[in-house]
């Protein structure tokens, strides 16, 4: 292997998304892939063996001993501070993207769009620059033209212990305001947070408490 070659380690539970990136990655001679992992277990394995310049990992990928999403991309910037990292992802909402950035992670590519993509990003990655796919690219252009769409203390409060298990009942007694004034500054917060479903939100919620921890 030259060393000008970037080493690449692909971590999807997916087999046809692994297979659909390495398609794509052999078409450029300057990467090799060293590795594949189909969850953290195996991903934290191959990084402790063997050199890596650049992740390619899918944001959802359950079954790990490090877990997945936030919460492993987290410890991966704390332990590989020198790793770059590309994230795939299924998930294109705007607290998602928004997280993902605030980790300094700014190579984003949606799975919804085509899988070209992923040599280009790997590349940008390397240098330090961003790229962002077509439909993340969307998200990320409406956030920052979409300022006045940060959440309130109150509303960034009821997101929290919503995702703690607290129903809106629960939540209203706990801070002495009526149920219709919660649930109606939990939708205006999804909204601003472009989440459509509960168990999104839950999810956002999560997120957020293991990145602040």
């Amino acid at each position: 292997m030259s060393t000008d070659t970037i080493r690449v380690i692909i971590a999807d539970d997916h087999p046809a998304i692994v297979m659909g990136v390495q398609h794509e990655l052999q078409k450029d001679l300057s990467l090799a892939i060293v590795a594949r992992a189909r969850n953290s277990t195996e991903l934290f394995k191959s990084l402790e063996e063997l050199e890596c310049d650049v992740l390619i990992s899918d944001y959802a990928m359950p079954g790990g001993m490090h877990g997945d999403g936030i919460a492993l991309f987290s410890q991966l910037r704390r332990r590989y501070p020198t790793l770059r990292l590309v994230v795939l992802t299924m998930l294109n909402n705007p607290g998602l993207i928004r997280a993902l950035l605030r980790l300094g992670i700014n190579c984003i590519l949606s799975k919804s769009d085509r899988i070209g993509h992923v040599s280009a990003a790997t590349q940008s990655a390397l240098l330090h620059q961003p790229y962002f796919s077509p439909s993340i690219k969307d998200q990320v252009v409406g956030q920052s033209l979409a300022s006045r769409n940060v959440l309130t203390a109150r509303e960034a409060e009821i997101v929290r212990l919503f995702g703690g298990g607290m129903t809106i009942s629960e939540i209203a007694r706990q801070c002495n305001r009526s149920v219709q004034t919660i649930s109606t500054q939990k939708i205006s917060a999804m909204r601003k947070l472009g989440i459509k479903r509960d168990s999104d939100l839950i999810r956002y919620a999560n997120d957020w408490e293991r990145r602040h921890d």
